[in-house]
């Protein structure tokens, strides 16, 4: 006798719950959605349906894996980030909403811009909605890792935006000459300390790239490399915008001032935390 919707529903709801899933309601209709290829309001429309193995079998699967604590966009394959529709997988960090907030902050200043570099770009989040969104400038997206820059590149393909961004293989900005100036320099490196790491969740510390996470010198040695390199890249004038720890903005102000910017800004997160540090040519 096949089992129900309704019946599945509830026991994996059931299940997330004893296994502490955080929003273990949420990740039940997402996965039950995608295995089923409906909408998630549609599965409140049809509870009493039958579950065929075929479909039982691949709901169980991701079920398990997210018991384990895999994150949820992970074993859908997929995300959304503002304008766009992004494959995800563990070549890359799975973009935040915090990130979202930065593509929001920057995109009125573009309108006028012709060059613009992003330094980590991961599964091209950031250039990919600045694209989307129709800015007319010259677009450069670097990663120093080759597989996120083939997950980047397939997500640039999915939505038809390879003409708009060249993306290179670089240790930063190594493979650039400074004969190419930019309007901005944006980047997410890494900038999680030890404790914080340690301290991080399962989804992100036991399935998230460590190398897109974790940096010495408390969580500031890539930030504070980018900005010596970025200064001799950036036009007069030019801005270079960075996603940054939240108790990290003293320290890099400071480095700031003595590489030469000559004014910085700090920014808060959605939770009014000091998330993202603007440093002015």
């Amino acid at each position: 006798m096949l089992v129900t919707l309704r019946e599945i529903k509830s026991k994996t709801e059931n299940f997330f719950s004893e296994k502490g899933i955080p929003n273990g309601k949420l990740d039940t209709d997402l996965i039950l959605s995608y295995a089923l290829k409906i909408k998630r309001l549609d599965l409140y429309l049809d509870l009493d349906r039958p579950i065929y193995p075929e479909e039982l079998n691949q709901m169980r699967d991701m079920v398990r894996r997210r018991a384990m604590r895999e994150p949820l966009q992970y074993i859908l394959g997929e995300t959304s980030f503002f304008n766009c529709s992004l494959r995800v997988d563990k070549r890359a960090l799975i973009p935040r909403p915090e990130t979202e907030l930065l593509v929001e902050q920057v995109l009125p200043l573009l309108n006028d811009a012709t060059h613009i570099l992003e330094l980590g770009t991961g599964s091209g989040a950031i250039v990919l909605a600045l694209a989307k969104a129709g800015i007319s400038a010259e677009i450069t997206a670097i990663d120093r890792d080759p597989e996120a820059l083939a997950l980047a590149k397939s997500n640039a393909e999915a939505l038809e935006l390879t003409e708009k961004i060249t993306f290179l293989e670089s240790d930063w900005l190594s493979a650039l000459s400074t004969e190419k100036q930019f309007d901005m320099i944006i980047s997410n490196p890494p900038y999680l300390s030890d404790a914080l790491y340690e301290s991080a969740e399962p989804e992100v510390k036991d399935f998230e790239p460590k190398q897109a996470l974790l940096a010495k010198d408390s969580g500031m040695s890539d930030l504070k490399i980018i900005m010596r390199e970025s200064f001799a890249f950036l036009k007069p004038e030019g801005i270079l915008v960075l996603e940054t720890g939240t108790d990290q903005h003293g320290e890099l102000s400071k480095e700031a001032e003595k590489i030469g910017y000559k004014a910085s800004k700090t920014i808060k997160d959605l939770n009014e935390y000091d998330r993202f540090l603007w440093l002015y040519r």
